[in-house]
């Protein structure tokens, strides 16, 4: 049976302008993306993004403005039988984001790696000269970056009024 998989993702931008990305290893494959995941069963899409963002980054995060909602059809990348609809919110962290930053693509400990069966994530920061489609994996991803840079910096990384 298809069913319908919701996923909630966040564009958060810091003061430099540069991009929070997600780089995973994910069943042998490695993939870009943003930090976010799936929307569980009596969630909704802002507490999810919260849930997500606490779990993978340890921010506490606010939930600024709806960015994009899925507007083609996109099978999922892990099982084919589920059609993705894809969610993303700017947001902005509620504290300063210290994580262990990587300076380059996929930069995983051996032991990440090891075995294909598992997942790892570790995190980055694309700079915003940088931001552009071809840095993501997957392609509801590909097109939110065309309108990040559409959108510009400032729009991303000011503070929300209701702060």
């Amino acid at each position: 049976m298809a069913l319908f998989n919701v996923r909630v993702y966040g564009v958060l931008l810091d003061a430099q302008k540069r991009l929070l990305v997600s780089d995973e290893f994910i069943r042998g494959d490695y993939f870009t993306k943003l930090p976010g995941g799936g929307l569980e069963l009596g969630e909704g899409t802002r507490d999810c993004l919260k849930r997500e963002f606490s779990e993978e980054t340890g921010l506490e995060v606010h939930i600024g403005d709806h960015l994009y909602t899925t507007d083609f059809f996109q099978i999922s990348a892990f099982n084919n039988k589920d059609q993705i609809i894809s969610i993303y919110y700017y947001v902005h962290a509620l504290e300063p984001v210290v994580l262990d930053i990587k300076t380059k693509p996929f930069d995983f400990a051996p032991h990440q790696v090891a075995d294909i069966t598992r997942e790892s994530e570790v995190f980055r920061w694309i700079a915003w000269e940088q931001i552009h489609a071809e840095q993501m994996s997957l392609p509801i991803d590909k097109v939110v970056m065309g309108l990040i840079r559409q959108q510009g910096p400032e729009y991303g990384s000011r503070t929300h009024r209701s702060l």
